[in-house]
């Protein structure tokens, strides 16, 4: 369980000029994805049945992964929220958009989706920075972590780094 708590809701200290920069990415570029994802719902009747149909999952699907991935994960993105996991679909979407659906095609049919991806993928790796909800969330159960293991008063520093190797 702790694996997963640490994979969702990584501990990070960021100095703060770098976590404002971390948080007006976030919010430009998941405005820019959630933009382009609720154009695609403006025009849900049309744009669903002729969707590309890249990975073989039908039209209709493949409309709707990537809605969920331009409108919902941005919103969450843009939030810090569940960051590692909203950033996933947003990833392989712009994979799927850059490497499949643009395939052959010109440099600039596969920018916007290249820029996307690139940014995305340097952020996921970055992290989600001090100005975000994972970052609360991680500061609040490392505090919670540190105040239990203050309670083991029988255990000395030595001692307990010893029973953990």
């Amino acid at each position: 369980m702790a694996d997963v708590l640490s994979f969702l809701f990584p501990f990070k200290e960021y100095p703060r000029s770098v976590s404002l920069l971390i948080l007006a990415l976030r919010v430009l570029f998941g405005a820019l994805l959630m933009w382009h994802g609720m154009s695609k719902i403006a025009n849900v009747a049309t744009a669903a049945d002729g969707f590309p149909n890249p990975i073989g999952l039908g039209p209709r699907l493949s409309f709707y992964l990537v809605v969920f991935a331009e409108v919902i994960c941005s919103a969450a993105f843009i939030l810090g929220a569940f960051y590692r996991l909203a950033l996933i679909p947003m990833i392989v979407a712009m994979s799927v958009a850059l490497f499949v659906v643009h395939r052959g095609q010109p440099f600039a049919a596969k920018e916007l989706a290249l820029i996307f991806w690139a940014v995305f993928i340097l952020l996921y790796a970055t992290g989600a920075g001090a100005y975000s909800l994972d970052n609360i969330i991680a500061r609040r159960l490392a505090e919670a972590h540190l105040a239990k293991t203050d309670s083991i008063s029988a255990v000395g520093p030595d001692d307990y780094s010893r029973s953990e190797g």
